[in-house]
């Protein structure tokens, strides 16, 4: 129960945020190594929000694992997630 009070504070915040704004958030966490739950709850979040605006998120995420290895930038034309470098 716990865990789910984590990810729906972390999934309101992201709702209110523009686009560049979770873009930002996302590229905060590029090498990023550390791991706790709390990281899992927040980056799943984010995820999903993006998701839940019909953004493609294929470049950092399969539909099991994100990767923050590179920063992305927001391609509106495409509606899409893009890796840079």
């Amino acid at each position: 129960m716990q865990q789910q009070i984590y990810y729906t504070k972390y999934a309101l915040q992201f709702a209110d945020m523009q686009i560049p704004e979770l873009v930002t958030v996302f590229n905060s966490q590029v090498g990023n190594t550390g791991w706790t739950g709390m990281r899992a709850y927040h980056d799943q979040a984010l995820i999903d929000e993006f998701q839940r605006r019909g953004i493609d998120v294929s470049a950092v995420y399969d539909g099991k694992a994100i990767t923050f290895a590179h920063p992305v930038k927001y391609d509106i034309a495409d509606n899409r997630l893009t890796t840079i470098g």
